[in-house]
């Protein structure tokens, strides 16, 4: 019996460390479904959800700034855009490309209006962090890709627009 309770309890034990919140991560409220043609202002940058352009941009790494309507729109999909600034060192934009490879609802692109080097973004979620290592990113990904509070969770990341600005 004791070996059973001392079971269960590591089990729970693993099971809440799962499901505890990542440090810094900040919370919106954004609806979805709400499609509109032309530019949008969003409270954050890069936003977090909202308004967004009937097209999603295609997930994937992009070596320039995306349009945020776009990008929104792969959020309520599911996806993860993870920006960085113009000037974040090439070896740190390595880091984040490795840290998104083989992923299929993630978006890597500069993004020219953020203040922290690296910025980790999902529908109503966002992380800013001052380096491409840090393993906040990591489980930032693991949670929220085609998790959390995405309206469209499964829909397609492909098949639409890979424009730039």
């Amino acid at each position: 019996m004791k070996r059973m309770l001392l079971t269960l309890t590591v089990l729970l034990a693993s099971c809440s460390q799962g499901e505890r919140e990542i440090e810094g991560v900040t919370s919106f409220k954004h609806d979805g479904g709400d499609h509109q043609e032309g530019r949008v202002h969003y409270a954050q940058r890069p936003p977090a959800g909202g308004a967004h352009r009937p097209a999603w941009q295609n997930c994937g790494v992009y070596d320039r700034p995306l349009y945020d309507e776009y990008a929104v729109h792969s959020l309520e999909h599911g996806a993860v855009w993870l920006t960085y600034t113009p000037d974040l060192p090439a070896e740190q934009v390595n880091a984040l490309k490795q840290l998104v490879e083989g992923r299929t609802h993630a978006l890597l692109s500069p993004h020219d209006t953020q203040t922290a080097p690296v910025v980790i973004t999902a529908w109503n979620k966002q992380l800013h962090v001052q380096d491409a290592t840090d393993a906040r990113l990591k489980r930032f990904l693991q949670k929220y890709e085609q998790g959390g509070e995405a309206p469209e969770i499964g829909a397609s990341c492909s098949g639409a627009y890979s424009g730039t600005v």
